[in-house]
C-alpha cells in the first residue's frame, strides 16, 4: 500500500510538478530579447493579423485568459499584485497559465505513451523517467520564443499520436474517428495538425502492400486530409484577407544566411540524428524515416516561411522521434 502511494506521489511530482517548475523558470527566470510579450499590456494586435489570425482557438483563449487574469489580480491577488506587475502583465501571466495547463496535459500524454506498448527496457520506471525528462527539457528550452499556440498545438498533436497508436494496435474504428476529429479541431489551433497525417501514414505504411497494388493506406489517409483541408481553407476564405496573410513572409534566404538560423538548423539535424541512433530495432528506424519523409511538406514550409532559429517548429518531430524510438511496432494493422 505504502509502495503504491509512493509511486503515485513520485509520478505526480515528476509528470506534473517538475514540468511546471521548469516552465516557470523559462517564463520568469530567463529573460529573452527575442520577443517582447512580457511587456504587452493586452493581447497583441499581430495575433489577429498575418498567419496568426487563422489560429482562432488560441487567440480567443488568450483574450479570455488575459481578462480573467486581470480580474484575478485586481480582486483576489491584491497582496501579490506588486510582484506580478514587476514580472509581467495580465496578458503574459495569462499566457503562462494557459501554456502551463496544456504543458501538463502534454506531459501526461507523453508519460502514457512511454508506457503503452514500449520496448522492454523502457518499462523500467527509472529509464522511462529519464526519457520523459528528456522530452520535457526539449519542450522547455524552445520557450525562449513563447507563443499562444505552440503548446496547445503540441497537446492536440500528441493526443492524435496516442489515438493513432491505439488504432494501430487495436484496430478499433472509434480511435480512427477520434483522430479525424482531433485533426479537424487542431487545425483551428495551428497547421501542426498536418503532422498527425504524416504520423498515421508512417506507422501504417507497408511497402509490400504498395507493390501488391494494395492502396488501402491511401483510402485511410484521405478522410484525414479532408479533415485538415476543410477548416484550413475555410478559415482562409472567411477571415478578411486585408488584415491577414497566408504566411508571415518568405525567409528562405535568411535561413541560410543568418548564423542564428543555421545554428537552429544544425541543432534540429543533430537532435533528429541522435534520436535516430536511439532506435534499437530496424522497424523503429524505418518508421522514423517514413515519418520524416511524410513530414517533408511541413519541413519545406519551415524552410520557406519559418525561421530555423525558432526550434519550437521542430519540436513535434523531436518528441515524435523519441516516442517512435521506444515503441514496439509489432502486431500492427499494417502487418495483419
Amino acid at each position: 500500500m505504502l509502495k503504491k502511494n509512493d509511486e503515485k506521489i513520485s509520478s505526480f511530482l515528476f509528470v506534473i510538478v517538475l514540468p511546471i517548475l521548469l516552465f516557470a523558470m523559462t517564463y520568469y527566470g530567463f529573460e529573452s530579447s527575442y520577443t517582447r510579450l512580457k511587456t504587452s499590456q493586452k493581447v497583441p494586435d499581430f495575433l489577429f493579423t498575418s498567419v496568426y489570425a487563422y489560429r482562432i482557438i488560441p487567440n480567443y483563449l488568450s483574450i479570455y485568459m488575459t481578462d480573467g487574469m486581470e480580474y484575478m489580480i485586481n480582486n483576489y491577488l491584491t497582496f501579490f499584485k506588486d510582484f506580478l506587475s514587476k514580472n509581467g502583465t495580465p496578458f503574459y501571466h495569462g499566457l503562462f497559465a494557459m501554456n502551463s495547463f496544456f504543458m501538463i496535459l502534454s506531459s501526461v500524454i507523453i508519460n502514457h505513451l512511454l508506457q503503452f506498448k514500449t520496448l522492454g527496457f523502457v518499462l523500467n520506471n527509472n529509464v522511462r523517467r529519464i526519457v520523459h525528462l528528456l522530452s520535457i527539457f526539449f519542450i522547455v528550452i524552445t520557450q525562449y520564443a513563447p507563443t499562444n499556440c505552440d503548446t496547445i498545438a503540441l497537446f492536440f498533436y500528441l493526443l492524435g499520436v496516442l489515438v493513432t497508436l491505439k488504432y494501430l494496435h487495436t484496430g478499433k474504428k472509434i480511435f480512427y474517428y477520434w483522430l479525424i476529429s482531433i485533426i479537424f479541431v487542431s487545425t483551428f489551433v495551428r497547421e501542426t495538425a498536418c503532422l498527425n497525417i504524416a504520423f498515421y501514414a508512417a506507422v501504417l505504411f507497408c511497402l509490400d502492400d504498395i507493390r501488391k497494388g494494395n492502396f488501402k493506406l491511401f483510402l485511410g489517409v484521405t478522410p484525414l486530409v479532408i479533415a485538415f483541408i476543410l477548416p484550413y481553407l475555410g478559415l482562409r476564405s472567411l477571415i478578411n484577407q486585408e488584415s491577414s496573410t497566408f504566411v508571415e513572409g518568405f525567409y528562405i534566404n535568411r535561413n541560410f544566411e543568418s548564423p542564428f538560423n543555421l545554428a537552429g538548423l544544425f541543432f534540429a539535424c543533430i537532435v533528429l540524428y541522435f534520436i535516430y541512433k536511439l532506435c534499437i530495432t530496424h522497424k523503429n528506424k524505418m518508421v522514423f524515416k517514413n515519418y520524416l519523409f511524410f513530414s517533408s511538406p511541413y519541413l519545406l514550409m519551415i524552410t520557406m516561411v519559418g525561421l530555423f532559429w525558432e526550434v519550437r517548429l521542430f519540436l513535434p518531430l523531436i518528441i515524435t522521434g523519441i516516442i517512435i524510438s521506444y515503441h514496439q511496432f509489432t502486431d500492427t494493422i499494417a502487418e495483419r
